[in-house]
């Protein structure tokens, strides 16, 4: 379903992504994790076609450059870290525009449309604040009506930035349960980053590991997250502890 190849992007003059390669199959949940810096979120965006890049990035056996916007916008959907919010949007109206690209020029939101939204509202727990403005929501729940957006879009990848980076551990459980329930129900791809590694590597089924912009290590969770690789990558001191869903990754006080 996603299929990169010799991915490079230069953000300001400097090389961020070097000569990446990434598979994702369909259905598959894969994340990257890296430290800071290590070219994630700029990798993430190259391959929804938000961001120029050299290389080759084919999203369902299609180029993404040659993808029109509104063609693209159903295939894929981002969530971003910080994504930009009008002034004064309602909930209601901000996971309306996940359907935009099924809205004809000048026309309107059709009963299938509102239908979607409805569902994915009342999945995310988020129909009681449908009439609410999202600069009076808590992090979390700005967050998961970013999520909610990108599901009304119904589409066959997804891509998530630091998805649970403002949930507390109840919604950070709850959101990333859904994706992988929607994942199996519908077929859903994810391609996500993740900072916190234990949970990173509960849900995906694969992971790359960046840093300096290159890959060091790509493979299962117990092939990725181990103790020396992430010694020497994230320069921390962690014991790696075999857990039901994936390796529990512990940081050892110096």
């Amino acid at each position: 379903m996603i299929v990169v190849r010799d991915l490079s992007v230069r953000l300001d003059g400097h090389l961020i992504v070097d000569r990446v390669d990434l598979d994702v199959a369909e259905g598959e949940w894969v994340t990257i994790i890296g430290p800071n810096g290590a070219g994630k979120s700029t990798a993430l965006r190259a391959v929804g076609g938000v961001l120029p890049f050299h290389g080759s990035v084919r999203l369902g056996g299609d180029p993404v450059e040659r993808l029109p916007r509104r063609e693209r916008a159903k295939i894929v959907a981002t969530v971003m870290q910080s994504p930009v919010v009008p002034p004064g949007m309602h909930v209601l109206d901000y996971v309306l525009l996940g359907r935009t690209p099924f809205i004809p020029p000048l026309g309107r939101e059709s009963a299938s449309d509102l239908a979607a939204v409805d569902e994915v509202l009342a999945a995310l727990d988020l129909a009681d604040m449908s009439g609410r403005r999202l600069d009076t929501l808590s992090g979390g729940e700005r967050q998961r009506v970013f999520l909610a957006r990108a599901l009304a879009q119904g589409p066959r990848i997804l891509l998530l930035d630091e998805p649970t980076s403002a949930l507390d551990i109840g919604h950070q459980q709850e959101v990333l349960d859904l994706v992988d329930r929607l994942r199996t129900e519908r077929g859903l791809t994810v391609l996500a980053t993740m900072h916190d590694l234990t949970i990173a590597g509960e849900y995906a089924e694969r992971m790359v590991l960046l840093a300096g912009g290159r890959v060091v290590a790509a493979g299962t969770p117990a092939e990725v997250l181990t103790e020396e690789l992430l010694a020497a990558h994230y320069r921390v001191r962690v014991r790696v502890i075999d857990g039901d869903h994936g390796p529990l990754v512990v940081p050892v006080r110096r």
